[in-house]
């Protein structure tokens, strides 16, 4: 199956890619050769950098690492393709404008029928052929009433409406995506492929957080990370991190995720994170983990 990577930090962060690499952790070595691609962040816009090649043959990887783009919002995507054909348009991520700033959107998962859930019509359409593609134009024709409305929506609508489309999403199949909206990065977890292709079970993503020191005196280099497929540059000053990924890249304790449960991030911190279904939902606000 394809595999997912995200960041969301309190300060701008350098990220280099070796997406060779990251493509082998994900269980399954040469199988996700359909295509790779980036979104990097920069306040309400974005830089997306996407082929339909596998990331070794690709000289964009190459040009991505050579880059010092600094941002507080990555998404990143490799593709084994199971809907849609090997080509740009069903590369993901997918990004698209609403409200003045870029939505991105990126699918671990295969949801036959998802152009079923479109209730009504809407202004986003397909460029390509693939479910995921439909799925993110579902979720931003649902989304398209609150960012056009007056002001900007709260978190707690903006959640309201991914939660519902999550849900829907999930009874057509592995269902394992991240969303941002350039503000917040969300991130649900279904299942996935586990040992074979054949046993799909939760969990469908881990996360991570990090808080990581300030540089102290005659440090040539702020001090970083490197995760297995990418290297995390830090800001001279305090950085907090939240990484997803379809599978842990390192041998930290990653924290894998419920069947269905969204976490919602921002700047570095976790923002939304529903307790197990047992009658006592709680959402953690500003949380420090």
């Amino acid at each position: 199956m394809c595999e997912l990577l995200a960041m969301s930090s309190r300060k701008p962060a350098t990220v280099t890619f070796s997406l060779d690499e990251f493509a082998r952790h994900g269980g399954y070595a040469g199988s996700n050769m359909d295509g790779w691609g980036v979104t990097f962040y920069e306040g309400r816009d974005a830089r997306t950098v996407r082929e339909p090649l596998a990331a070794w043959e690709s000289p964009a990887v190459e040009f991505v690492a050579s880059q010092d783009y600094r941002s507080t919002c990555v998404v990143a995507h490799i593709r084994q393709a199971t809907s849609g054909i090997v080509g740009l348009a069903n590369t993901q991520p997918f990004t698209r404008e609403l409200g003045g700033r870029i939505h991105t959107f990126a699918h671990n998962g295969d949801v036959p029928g998802v152009e079923d859930l479109v209730m009504q019509p809407g202004c986003f359409r397909c460029v390509g052929d693939s479910d995921s593609e439909q799925a993110f134009c579902v979720l931003m024709n649902r989304l398209t009433p609150l960012w056009l409305a007056a002001g900007t929506p709260t978190l707690e609508e903006r959640i309201t409406v991914v939660e519902a489309f999550a849900a829907e999403l999930r009874a057509l199949g592995p269902a394992n995506f991240i969303y941002a909206d350039g503000e917040y990065i969300y991130f649900h977890g279904h299942k996935r492929s586990q040992m074979t292709l054949e046993d799909i079970r939760p969990p469908g993503l881990f996360y991570l957080c990090r808080q990581c020191e300030s540089r102290t005196p005659g440090d040539p280099e702020p001090r970083g990370a490197s995760l297995g497929g990418l290297d995390i540059g830090f800001s001279a000053s305090r950085q907090e991190v939240v990484l997803v990924a379809s599978v842990p890249l390192t041998r930290e304790d990653w924290i894998p995720m419920r069947e269905g449960e969204l976490l919602v991030a921002g700047r570095g911190r976790v923002e939304h994170r529903p307790m197990p279904r047992d009658g006592m939902t709680v959402a953690a606000q500003g949380e420090e983990v």
